[in-house]
């Protein structure tokens, strides 16, 4: 059976979107975030992240159930807030002073992944579904209506167990690709990284991401997260 280490180490997924642009080019983005996993059941856990973007200075905060309802299948409601602020979407849109006012969105998301395991690489198949609330933003002087959209998900993501000192550290490997209502396949994400044990509850994970957005410019996410478990019931 596939460990919760690996499920957890890539359930976190910061968004940034801009609601228009034209940019192009690049940007480097070192995040920092946090995760708590509780467990309140044997086939229940909570898990509550909170990360920040730099850069492009974006605070964000998710909020997770997972269900394993199978013996490979899992089932996670969740709830994800972000803000950008105006010269942050300005730098993503690749334009100045487009932006007059700091971009806030709500999602509700709902996600099946599928999990198992071939000659000890750990593979899953996430299928998410997202409800996108967009508020009242502006841009070049123009007032955007508030709306909802819908999105689609895919992951496709594999991990290999490396014992390092009596310890198991498991690098990981990811691609992500993002259908929008009336926009179509509008994102790809590539992602790549480790997670190492550093106490029975605590794990560090240096990642790297890469981002490919319609509109705005790529992002390369250079990210260090921790993971704190908290022990079983």
């Amino acid at each position: 059976m596939i460990s919760s280490a690996f499920a957890c180490g890539v359930c976190f997924a910061q968004e940034v979107d801009v609601p228009t642009g034209h940019g192009s080019g690049s940007i480097v983005a070192p995040t920092g975030w946090a995760e708590l996993i509780a467990p309140v059941h044997d086939r229940i856990d909570l898990k509550f992240y909170g990360f920040y973007i730099g850069e492009i200075n974006a605070p964000a905060a998710q909020f997770d159930a997972t269900f394993r309802v199978a013996k490979f299948l899992s089932i996670t409601p969740s709830y994800l807030y972000y803000s950008v602020p105006a010269g942050g979407l300005d730098q993503l849109a690749n334009h100045s002073r487009g932006f007059t006012r700091a971009y806030r969105e709500q999602q509700f998301r709902i996600d099946g992944t599928v999990m198992f395991a071939v000659h000890k690489f750990e593979i899953s198949d996430r299928n998410m579904y997202v409800s996108r609330f967009l508020p009242t933003y502006m841009y070049l002087g123009r007032s955007l209506p508030a709306k909802e959209i819908n999105r689609y998900r895919n992951r496709i993501a594999v991990a290999y167990p490396l014992p390092v000192k009596g310890h198991i550290w498991k690098p990981f490997a990811s691609y992500e690709a993002f259908y929008d209502q009336g926009s179509g396949w509008s994102k790809n994400r590539v992602w790549t990284g480790v997670t190492v044990p550093l106490h029975k509850h605590v794990s560090f994970q240096p990642s790297y991401m890469f981002e490919s957005t319609q509109g705005i410019q790529d992002l390369h996410y250079v990210m260090f997260g921790l993971i704190f478990s908290m022990k079983s019931k």
